[in-house]
């Protein structure tokens, strides 16, 4: 959904993958705003009369969920923290370019090794982030600190990452999208331990009180936009990446034709794309 923290822990310098995720953020909040504003919308509910005038977004990356926040919350500012800077740079370039660059103030902190302290906020927002550090229990514990009274903490998880194919296609079986996922996920549980957590227990561990906890399912039915098009080929052009040669050599062939910028069965050139997720969110105030 926005912004996923902790994984953009790139260099300075720029790659194809780099700019791959990049534009893959940039298509999420674009095709998903209805999305962010049933989610924002929903907290702004919680929050009730409680004024939010300062608000962290918790591994903003490219700005998915800053610049929803600062929709929906007119007079607040938000801090974007992100162990990137290059996504914090872009970020703060479209903070310039959407004149809310007075509102933003970006901080490059990795929340692994560094402790978030100096701030404060109405709200915290961690979108597809919180799986991304070794230690949550320890930033949880700093969102403790940070948060004013009254405050709240907001936490968006997948449940499902996007999916666009029909499930019928793949070269001699189908689920050839599945099977991409399946690997993506053994790869992020790898190198994630926690990304399959019990979340409610973690944070009430920590000392949060859960105010409600929320599945947001998305299904944007065929026929796409061309922007949605485009976010379906920069994710799948992702994951193909990520897979590597763990891809069956028949998966392989089939989403090169279907990624394939030229040929007959280019993906832009199906009727039957669809966009459909399931995002986990939790509301919790500091107890």
């Amino acid at each position: 959904m926005g912004s996923h923290g902790q994984e953009h822990g790139h260099g300075h310098g720029h790659s194809v993958s780099e700019d791959l995720m990049t534009e893959m953020l940039d298509l999420d909040g674009e095709v998903l705003a209805d999305h962010l504003g049933n989610v924002t919308e929903w907290i702004a509910g919680h929050l009730g009369d409680h004024p939010v005038r300062t608000i962290i977004d918790l591994g903003a990356g490219t700005g998915t969920g800053t610049f929803a926040l600062l929709s929906r919350f007119g007079d607040a500012t938000v801090t974007a923290v992100d162990a990137s800077a290059g996504m914090l740079e872009h970020l703060t370039d479209r903070a310039r370019r959407s004149g809310d660059g007075g509102r933003v103030v970006a901080r490059e902190i990795d929340l692994d090794a560094q402790r978030l302290g100096g701030v404060s906020a109405d709200l915290v927002w961690a979108s597809a982030s919180m799986h991304h550090m070794s230690d949550p229990a320890r930033v949880l514990e700093d969102l403790r600190g940070v948060l004013t009274p009254g405050g709240l903490f907001a936490m968006i998880e997948f449940e499902t990452f996007p999916r666009f194919l029909p499930d019928d296609i793949g070269l001699g079986a189908p689920g050839l999208e599945d099977r991409l996922n399946a690997i993506a996920d053994r790869a992020r549980e790898e190198h994630h331990p926690t990304v399959n957590s019990d979340w409610t227990a973690t944070l009430t561990a920590s000392g949060f009180a859960v105010r409600e906890e929320r599945t947001f399912r998305i299904d944007q039915a065929a026929p796409l936009s061309e922007v949605a098009k485009r976010y379906a080929r920069v994710t799948l052009t992702r994951l193909r990446e990520g897979a590597g040669d763990r891809l069956a050599p028949a998966d392989h062939t089939t989403l090169g034709a279907l990624l394939d910028e030229d040929g007959p069965h280019r993906l832009e050139n199906r009727t039957d794309l669809s966009v459909r997720s399931e995002r986990r969110a939790w509301i919790a105030a500091a107890g």
